[in-house]
Parts: C-alpha cells; structure tokens; sequence
C-alpha cells in the first residue's frame, strides 16, 4: 500500500517537472492593444516560430535580408514565410493580399517592409498597406522615440513614444468629385475608435512607468471631429489619475518637438497627425534609418520602421541602413519572447552604433549595408571573434 503511493506521488511530481518544463516554450508574452492584451504565438513542438514576412518596395528585400542573416547568426529559433506584395511591381492581386493576409492571420506575428503606394488613381483608393491594416483591425501604431548612444544629434537623450490611431481618420480612401473641380475628402473620426485608442495609450504608459500622455488634436478649427478625438481622450484620462494629461494642437506640437522635444513622454493622436509626428521626431535622432515601429491589433503584432519609406533611390547600391529594421525585429522577439536573442541583436546593434567605426551614409559614414551587418554579427554576444 505504501509502495502504491509512493508510486503515485512520483508521478504526480514526474507530471509536475514536464509541465515546469514545457512552461517556458509555451508562455506567452502580452503586448498592450487598448481594450485587450495581445497573446503572441505559441512556439510549435520544434520550439521555432512562424513569423510573416513582407519585404516590400524599395530597399526592403535588402532590410530583409539583413534581418534574415543576423538571425541566423544568432542562431533565432524563427521561421520566415516570405511574400512579395506590391503596387508598383506588378505583384499585385486579390489573390497574392488574400496569401498575405490568410498567412499573418496564422501567425498572427509580422515583420513588413514599406508597400510604396503610387499616387495615381487606378479605381481603388485605398492602398495596400490601407487594406492590410483594416483587414487586420491594425489600430495602434507605436513608435518609441530613443535616442542612439554613440550618435549625436541636436537634441540627446530623447526617449519618447507616438501613438496613432490609424484605421480612420484623414486616410478612410472616402474622396469623390461632387461637381467637375471640386472633391471632397472626408474625415471619419468616432467615439468608438477615439477611446480604444486613447485606452492604449493610458494603458501602454501605465505598463512602461510612464507619466504623461499628451493628445494632440486641431480641434481649435476641426472643432467636430478632433473635438470628438479630444472628449474621448479627456473621458479615459479620469480613469488614470496617475497619469498626468495634456493636450496640445498639431502645428504647436511640431515647433514644440523641435525646440524642446523633452517635456513630452507619450503623446496619442489621429492618423494624419501621427504619420506626420513620426517622421519629424525620427529626425531628431538620425532620420528613417535608425528609428523601430510596430502595429497592434487586439490579435495581431506587425513590426516594420517607424518611419516608413520606400527609399527607392538607394534600391540596390547597399547603403540602405539597417538599423530601424533590425531594431523592430528585436521588439518582435521580445513580444514572442525571444528575449534572449531579442537582447542579443539589439545589444549588437546599439554597440556597433556607439562605436561608431562602421556607419551608414545617413549616418555620416561610409560603410555598405553589408559592412553594417557584418560587424552586427561580430558583435553578437555568444560569438567569439
């Protein structure tokens, strides 16, 4: 009788150190998405994961193929499915944004290069990074704001977050020509997708120790629709009275980030206003080569830069820098965490950087894409050199 329980409990405590065991291949990390918490992919029973790629236009085939080498050196347990989407590369097709779509649904894990929308009308006026995002309910865009060690600009220490809203807004593709020479772009703003949006930044502050969140707005002339933007955001601020509230008018905010980019932390805004933000606070720390972003959903994570450009005039001359790309990948292994190998390439990154022995042209030197790699690699911490 004793011998049968004995026998009982050292199966109980066998059962006990397998699922200890199985835990840490099976956990999953939990990314903000305002109303939800994003559960990333669980690792597969060979403990790699599927992750979507989206190379893009421009030099994103050869961002991609940085990201792609230096995760091999560092030895990443990912796995990539790769589609080439575009508009202006005769690779367009229901079918092809359906693979895109069907795949990143699967994985629910995406890292995309820019898809360069042409600006010509062609019958269909939302594009396809438009359609991607509405197809996933991509509402949230973060791009954190940090500034580089080792690289100097006007404004040092910068670490801010912009957080748009970018399923409606200026870009809802609602235009028409009511009478020859005169169109009408309508600007969809509501309730509904201002307090979600709003309810991720509060809830992003409040997760990274933040302290202030500032809405931006031009509710002084849009007194409609930003003003709606403005009583959703005041609306949620009550339900955080830790989080200090601001707000501020767009072409303000502009002036105001140039001369004293330090009195923000967190600032939420609608969609033009935030593609406009972006841009402009990646410049003061080095410009679109160097600055990661990602978008959320309630069940997707897709990683790309923060300031998305095609940069097709460096397409196949191996300058491009890629810096902002190799840094959005390592936000991606974090969320699925990797956080091993997330520290491993981002480390890489920041300490090839700070060097400053091998740099970009954007970065005022003159090393190739491949230089840059290279000596990312060098620098990957479990190598020896």
């Amino acid at each position: 009788m004793m011998a049968a329980a004995l026998r009982g409990s050292l199966v109980t405590l066998a059962k006990g150190l397998s699922a200890a065991r199985l835990q840490p291949l099976c956990a999953r990390s939990l990314s903000l998405t305002g109303q939800n918490f994003v559960e990333s992919p669980p690792a597969r029973a060979d403990s790699t994961f599927k992750v979507t790629m989206v190379p893009g236009d421009g030099v994103g085939p050869e961002l991609m193929t940085a990201v792609k080498d230096v995760f091999k050196a560092a030895d990443v347990p990912v796995e990539f499915e790769e589609f080439h989407l575009s508009e202006v590369q005769n690779m367009a097709s229901e079918e092809k944004l359906e693979e895109v779509l069907s795949s990143m649904k699967n994985n629910r894990v995406a890292i995309k290069g820019k898809i360069h929308t042409p600006m010509e009308y062609k019958g269909e006026l939302a594009s396809y990074e438009m359609r991607l995002r509405r197809k996933l309910d991509l509402f949230a865009n973060v791009v954190h704001v940090n500034s580089l060690p080792g690289y100097s600009t006007r404004h040092n220490n910068l670490d801010l977050v912009i957080i748009r809203e970018q399923t409606e807004g200026e870009y809802s593709s609602l235009e028409h020509e009511s009478v020859s020479g005169v169109v009408e772009c309508l600007k969809i703003i509501t309730r509904e997708k201002s307090r979600r949006i709003a309810k991720f930044a509060f809830d992003y502050a409040t997760k990274k120790g933040r302290s202030k969140v500032t809405a931006v707005h031009k509710a002084n002339i849009m007194k409609l629709a930003d003003g709606l933007f403005l009583q959703s955001c005041a609306e949620l601020a009550e339900l955080y009275p830790k989080i200090k509230y601001e707000t501020i008018i767009i072409d303000n905010c502009c002036m105001q980030l140039v001369q004293n980019p330090y009195q923000f932390d967190v600032l939420v805004m609608p969609n033009l206003y935030g593609n406009i933000i972006d841009n402009l606070a990646a410049g003061l720390v080095g410009g679109a080569g160097v600055v990661p972003g990602e978008s959320y959903s309630a069940e997707y994570a897709v990683f790309e830069t923060g300031a998305r450009h095609p940069f097709a005039q460096a397409v196949g001359r191996n300058i491009a820098n890629p810096t902002a790309m190799l840094l959005s990948a390592s936000n991606m292994l974090r969320h699925i965490n990797l956080e091993y190998h997330s520290n491993m390439v981002s480390e890489a990154v920041k300490k090839v950087i700070k060097q400053g022995k091998v740099r970009t042209r954007d970065l005022g030197g003159y090393s190739t894409t491949s230089d840059f790699v290279r000596a990312i690699v060098a620098n990957l911490s479990h190598r020896t050199v």
